[in-house]
């Protein structure tokens, strides 16, 4: 084997052929042929790529492994690590786009002189990007450090044949963030969107906490882009992500922006950020006497204010700044001073409260303060605009990440700024925003979370609402009533001896198909299908995820008839797909199982796998969850027209079930609408 060929571990080769690590594991047991070992330890062996890919297609499980999925090994693999293989990948992606000729030229050569010269390309394009330092801290790229690399890009540049330079490297880097989603702090597409329209159109562009470059992208029209985190690797990464999406001037530095700021001297016209929360050591000591502090010295415990004079300090006269912030910041006692003086002089102009789940942390509804810095001849603003999007019209979530209706919420948010900034005033709208006299916020606390100054929203749709739902609750209780199962029936003789088969002997009978869910791209700039996610399989619901953006990568899109199985969690829960959830690609976490109609009934199959001792048997146990072996699932060996009797019994439950999820939500809502009627008048105690 070449001295640098990339390796695969198990779950590698599992996401390869579309099957579980049990599979590989059972493989690797029953076939003397399998590959050896060749790295990792004895827990976690690893395998070289290209001897897998040639015994799977040799035995039929594999017709050909993407390239997408071949270029993501050799990073995966990488002997520096992917951090680093990210890195060459994206200066390489850099020389195939803005050198494509000399990359021709050089991609012709062996591999020994491509590493010999690839360094001297790479440098002079950086240079060209990111100035005379090169600016994307990209380490060493010398011939030492690509020797391990030239693999991969030469793999990397055949991908960005397929779907372009950018598109490689955001599936690249993608498919890393998503491997390691506790490793980093992720700002979504979503809110950054916001935050980018909320800081108008704007030529030079700074943020000092930049995380993977989100909200910098999110203004495609700059003309100048600053980018400072304190980590290394997102400084790199956040560099190249922007060099390849745009035609920008590029500046990124790998600092802590309050310590060690790497643009003093800026005056940028937007500042967009999305700083880390709740830090203690932020340097409050020896930072006393920092000239950023216009406003007071921050305490120790208000980093986040830290940070909005961070930003105020380098923006123009008249440059706008939008931060996500902690809900906290806008009424600890110990912030009061600032929040008040920002609010004397006018550069605090608006604060937007989220809804939870907007972006991490997604347990807590965060904020959006959007400030100008004053001008010697600006006038100090009377109000202050604030705006609650849980209260607005037609906005209702349910709290889940995935759920947020973001194109409307961005609307709602932006008329009212918008309107706000132009008059310096906006009509309140009851429960969603409103415009508030500084004078009448300067008390003793300087509170300035919105749904505190809001007036009360008044019940949707009045008495007249409430008593739709009530009637149709009652009609759901009524039909649940219709639903409820009969007497339970006496055991068919015989079925205490009945042969029992697995999911798993039916799938290598050919009596079903299994797949994985969640290993789907949307194309860019296509139509991609809903996902259906474990939440809508547990709760009854529509598809209502989305699929990552990205070279297309085919998704499992579901079927009339598909039986789909979370895998963790240790719940007994199998869901038949109807005409209403065919064609949602399947999520992660889900076991697709396709019986054939004529062998399986789908509903006799979902049924027994619901059995809470089948469940029992084919889980096992981690430190902090249960997982479902869905192969080692039971069932019993019985004639087709038998299974259907069963399937329809099966059925009949699954809509009784139903039934009861709708009463219980209907329920709920009617409740809560009666205690809001009730306590805010808008319906008498009679």
């Amino acid at each position: 084997m070449p001295e640098h060929a990339a390796e695969v571990t198990a779950a590698g080769i599992a996401r390869l052929a579309g099957v579980g690590r049990a599979a590989v594991s059972n493989w690797r047991r029953r076939h003397g042929d399998f590959p050896r070992p060749v790295g990792g330890t004895d827990t976690s062996p690893s395998f070289a790529l290209t001897e897998v890919e040639q015994w799977l297609r040799d035995q039929g499980k594999l017709a050909e492994v993407p390239l997408s999925e071949r270029v993501w090994q050799h990073v995966v693999s990488h002997p520096a690590g992917p951090v680093t293989a990210l890195v060459h990948a994206g200066c390489a992606l850099l020389a195939v786009r803005d050198r494509a000729e000399r990359w021709y030229e050089l991609a012709a050569l062996d591999d020994v002189r491509l590493t010999e010269r690839l360094p001297g390309l790479v440098d002079e394009v950086l240079k060209e990007r990111f100035g005379r330092d090169g600016g994307v801290h990209t380490r060493s790229v010398g011939a030492a450090e690509l020797a391990p690399t030239t693999a991969l890009v030469r793999q990397v540049a055949e991908l960005a044949a397929e779907s372009g330079a950018r598109g490689a490297f955001e599936f690249l880097l993608g498919r890393h963030l998503d491997a390691n989603p506790r490793q980093y702090t992720l700002t979504p597409q979503g809110p950054a969107e916001l935050m980018a329209a909320l800081a108008g159109p704007a030529a030079t562009v700074l943020d000092p906490a930049c995380g993977t470059g989100t909200l910098l992208g999110a203004l495609p029209a700059a003309t100048a882009l600053h980018g400072q985190d304190a980590d290394p690797d997102l400084a790199a990464l956040t560099g190249l992500r922007l060099a390849l999406a745009g035609r920008a001037v590029l500046r990124t530095a790998a600092a802590d922006s309050l310590r060690a700021d790497a643009f003093p001297h800026l005056a940028a016209d937007a500042v967009l950020c999305h700083p880390p929360f709740n830090e203690r050591a932020w340097g409050h000591d020896e930072l006393a006497y920092d000239p950023r502090w216009e406003y007071g010295l921050p305490a120790r415990t208000e980093s986040e204010l830290a940070w909005v004079q961070h930003a105020l300090a380098r923006l123009r006269d008249g440059g706008t700044a939008v931060l996500l912030m902690p809900p906290a910041a806008a009424s600890r006692r110990s912030g009061r001073r600032i929040r008040a003086d920002l609010l004397r002089r006018g550069a605090l102009r608006a604060v937007v409260a989220l809804p939870a789940g907007a972006a991490p942390p997604y347990g807590i509804p965060l904020h959006l303060w959007v400030l100008r810095r004053p001008g010697a001849a600006t006038r100090p603003a009377p109000e202050l605009l604030l705006v609650d999007t849980s209260g607005i019209e037609g906005l209702a979530v349910d709290g889940g990440r995935d759920k947020l209706p973001w194109p409307a919420l961005t609307r709602a948010v932006l008329d009212a700024w918008t309107a706000f900034d132009r008059d310096g005033t906006v009509a309140a709208q009851p429960g969603a925003s409103r415009c508030v006299p500084v004078i009448d916020l300067l008390d003793d606390d300087v509170d300035l979370a919105p749904a505190r100054h809001l007036p009360p929203p008044a019940a949707e749709g009045g008495t007249a609402a409430l008593d739709a739902v009530r009637e149709r609750l009652g009609a759901t209780l009524r039909q649940a009533a219709e639903l409820t199962p009969p007497p339970a029936g006496p055991v068919p003789a015989g079925s205490a001896r009945r042969p029992l088969t697995t999911v798993g002997e039916l799938a290598r009978a050919g009596g079903l198909l299994l797949r994985s869910g969640g290993s789907g791209t949307a194309p860019v700039d296509h139509p991609a299908p809903a996902v259906l996610t474990e939440h809508d399989v547990l709760a009854g619901t529509t598809p209502s995820g989305v699929l990552p953006e990205g070279p297309a990568e085919e998704a499992v899109l579901t079927e009339p008839g598909d039986v789909v199985v979370p895998v963790l969690g240790g719940g007994a829960v199998a869901r038949v797909v109807d005409a209403a959830t065919a064609g949602a690609a399947l999520g992660r976490n889900l076991q697709l199982l396709r019986p054939e109609p004529a062998a399986l009934d789908p509903w006799f199959l979902a049924g027994f796998l619901r059995g809470t001792a089948n469940n029992r048997q084919a889980s096992s146990h981690a430190t902090t969850a249960s997982r479902l072996d869905v192969r080692r699932l039971q069932l019993p060996r019985l004639p087709l027209a038998e299974q259907r009797r069963y399937g329809e019994r099966f059925r009949a439950l699954a809509e009784f079930e139903d039934a009861l999820r709708l009463a219980s939500r209907l329920g709920e809502q009617l409740v809560q609408g009666l205690h809001d009627g009730l306590t805010d008048g808008s319906v008498g105690p009679g």
